[in-house]
């Protein structure tokens, strides 16, 4: 990797549990967290395409789990324990240090935004793919425009929460 972040720890490191590391996962989430619903609410609606509502997933999931399912606990979901707290945590401390140890070594001079698009892919086929059928709605939503949206939108959410904490981290 040719930033510092990647490639400052060892390879399959995990960064430090400290109050700086869990500072940096907020503060990544927080702006991936705005772009995305900036994309999906605002933007993609505005283009014509689908209006992304993922706290509905979020209920979707709640009531088929057979947990309360209002809008504050589709939202406090969404926005706080995936956006704030999950995703950065699966970034910092699965898809890095996995990449940084086993694709990194095999790559020269790969820049972050490969693996940020790439895990912001991946965001989408667990969102889309998998908690979808665990939430009892359609595979990948039936592929309809909404599926599409949610695509750029985890894609930005990845670049997004990389980008910042690239530039939290710089050198």
């Amino acid at each position: 990797m040719t930033t510092a972040a990647m490639t400052r720890r060892p390879l399959g490191a995990f960064p430090p549990l400290n109050a700086r590391t869990l500072g940096m996962l907020f503060v990544a989430g927080f702006f991936a967290s705005n772009a995305f619903d900036l994309w999906g609410q605002v933007i993609s609606p505005s283009l014509g395409f689908a209006n992304l509502s993922p706290h509905g997933l979020a209920r979707s999931l709640l009531a088929a789990l057979g947990l309360p399912d209002n809008d504050f606990a589709g939202y406090f979901m969404h926005f706080y324990l995936v956006g704030l707290v999950g995703y950065p945590i699966g970034w910092m401390f699965v898809f890095a240090p996995i990449w940084r140890a086993v694709v990194a070594p095999r790559m020269t001079q790969t820049h972050w935004l490969l693996p940020a698009a790439i895990y912001g892919f991946g965001l989408w086929v667990f969102a889309i793919g998998v908690i979808t059928l665990i939430a009892g709605l359609p595979f990948f939503l039936g592929f309809t425009g909404i599926t599409w949206v949610a695509l750029i939108g985890h894609v930005l959410y990845g670049i997004v929460l990389v980008a910042v904490l690239q530039w939290i981290d710089r050198p």
